[in-house]
């Protein structure tokens, strides 16, 4: 096979499939190249099959990067209202979950059927199984060599996600192909990813399994107020993946579980207005049973609040004010939502994602060092980088 299509698009995941239908109706003769079997296989499992397709309060603000002004220019060009705009005219079905998150009402695949049709009708063609063993400048263009042949285009667009999730094929190729073109790539590490506890910690983790609560967590600049969820590994949950983005190995967490309560003033208040109250059985009013009765074992047994001194009152107010725990790790690229870092953007065009004096290769989406916070931020950078690009072609 040889063909010289206008632009090749190497990745069918989100960033890839919107750049393709964007680059298609300005008139390009565009090609997806995919090595999976499907295309959008992230877009498939997120969410819960679900897909959290974007975020109605969206901007620079909730996302991570060395060069935090770069995302700016994009995600004010395409907006969270356009995409809804989208999948509206398609008749998609969607839920707000939490206060601007966007989910399907249904299914994921819905959305896919959506940009792959938009897909077919700009003319794009997309081509699976499709494994690229060689990319060369060739004149003012680009030459790939593929398992299906090879491959001269004008315009090569680097689309391949990250390191997360290697189960749905993520990989490192996206960062080789940076370097090998002089692009510098900063650290990556998992995000968006459960913590995991040493043997102690693990094994209260693991008999709570399970176990949701609401909390406040702090790690390094960060700060949010989301549910924790105990798992047979260590702590998961919206709290805990927000705050993976902060966490380095030997950080410490501060996780307050009682949220917005002064902890010790309520408890003040609660020996003097209710003596013979059970210490577990206040707890067991704010927190889940379980948890309420783990603590009460762990820190020296259950008594009335009555017999609890101030000193005891203040210890067990500092315990659920400021919880501190350090995470043995996170569970790595394996549940990994998201990977924090890539390629480095002060080479990139903020304006069209081209490479610095290489105008004919670009890159978006994921492998780009720009990385969101949990709720649909994510995919909302891919919509608005493909977009971008798209439209600069």
């Amino acid at each position: 096979m040889s063909s010289s299509p206008d632009v090749v698009i190497i990745g069918a995941g989100a960033a890839g499939l919107m750049c393709a239908l964007t680059a298609g109706y300005a008139g390009k003769r565009v090609l997806v190249l995919d090595h999976a079997n499907k295309a959008g296989k992230k877009i498939l499992m997120s969410g819960g099959g679900r897909c959290n397709f974007t975020n109605l309060a969206s901007s620079s603000t909730n996302f991570f990067s060395a060069n935090p002004h770069f995302c700016i220019s994009a995600l004010k060009r395409y907006r969270p209202e356009h995409f809804v705009e989208l999948v509206e005219r398609h008749g998609l079905e969607y839920v707000e979950k939490a206060p601007g998150q966007l989910f399907c009402a249904h299914s994921a695949k819905e959305l896919l059927a959506i940009l792959l049709t938009e897909c077919d009708w700009a003319g794009v063609e997309i081509r699976l199984k499709t494994a690229i063993e060689r990319v060369e400048r060739h004149g003012e263009g680009m030459r790939l060599h593929t398992s299906a042949g090879r491959i001269d285009t004008g315009a090569l667009v680097v689309a391949t996600g990250g390191l997360s999730i290697p189960t749905l094929g993520a990989s490192g190729f996206g960062f080789d192909l940076a370097r090998q073109f002089g692009l510098a790539v900063t650290a990556t590490r998992p995000a968006l990813v459960p913590f995991t506890l040493t043997s102690q910690w693990k094994a209260r983790a693991e008999a709570l399994a399970g176990v949701a609560c609401e909390v406040a967590v702090r790690c390094r600049d960060g700060h949010y107020r989301e549910p924790m969820l105990f798992t047979h590994r260590g702590l998961s949950g919206p709290a805990m993946l927000q705050i993976s983005s902060y966490w380095e190995a030997g950080d410490e967490l501060a996780i307050a579980l009682l949220p917005g309560v002064d902890a010790f003033e309520a408890l003040v208040a609660a020996r003097r207005e209710t003596p013979r109250r059970q210490l577990s059985t206040w707890l067991a009013e704010r927190l889940p049973k379980r948890l309420a009765q783990a603590l009460i074992d762990w820190y020296g047994g259950d008594g009335i609040l009555a017999e609890r001194s101030n000193a005891d009152l203040e210890a067990w107010a500092r315990r659920l004010d400021e919880w501190r725990l350090k995470p043995a790790g996170t569970e790595g690229w394996r549940t990994a939502e998201v990977t924090l870092g890539g390629v480095d953007t002060r080479a990139i065009s903020s304006k069209t994602f081209a490479v610095a004096g290489l105008p004919q290769l670009r890159f978006i989406g994921e492998v780009l060092d720009v990385t969101g916070e949990l709720g649909g931020h994510n995919f909302q950078w891919a919509w608005a980088s493909g977009v971008a690009c798209g439209q600069a072609m």
